[in-house]
């Protein structure tokens, strides 16, 4: 069982990572290929907003974090934040990186949680962008310049965005 996670929405932000208490030994860039970024998973606890997700789509890419998580308590922990299996489904699939293909655990969101008429906070957008050091440039310009809904920025401890 691997113990990789793939991160392509908040979880991009190492730093919300570490204050959820997940732990990792490693982060680096990968990308989800045959695959887009969709904002349609409505939110559990604000059902106006929209968080990330992935959808099949031929010729596109999602890029995101590769975790290697430091035990499978992480990946337990990692399913309360996502909801699972409620909210959203854990997966395993491929994802590439500078080193090769590699397996890895990926949420998908469920069907019944899809809305595709939502937008993300700003505030959220900003957690994805947090992860900017494992993206390109040209994926920054398109998360940067994604309509969103404005939100005051939320400050947990330490200055860090907290969950929006």
């Amino acid at each position: 069982m691997t113990s990789c996670y793939f991160a392509y929405g908040s979880n991009m932000n190492p730093a919300r990572m570490r204050a959820r208490g997940l732990r990792f030994l490693t982060a680096e860039a990968a990308s989800l290929r045959g695959f887009k970024l969709v904002f349609n998973k409505q939110s559990h606890c604000k059902p106006s907003v929209a968080y990330a997700n992935v959808q099949q789509a031929s010729n596109c890419h999602v890029e995101g974090v590769l975790y290697t998580l430091a035990s499978i308590d992480n990946l337990r922990l990692m399913d309360h934040f996502e909801g699972t299996p409620v909210r959203y489904s854990r997966e395993c699939m491929h994802v590439h990186t500078s080193s090769g293909q590699r397996a890895t655990w990926i949420y998908l969101a469920n069907p019944a949680y899809i809305n595709n008429a939502l937008l993300p906070e700003s505030s959220y957008l900003a957690h994805l962008l947090a992860g900017r050091q494992f993206l390109s440039s040209e994926y920054i310009d398109i998360l940067t310049g994604h309509e969103s809904v404005y939100s005051e920025p939320l400050l947990g401890e330490q200055g860090l965005l907290r969950n929006a």
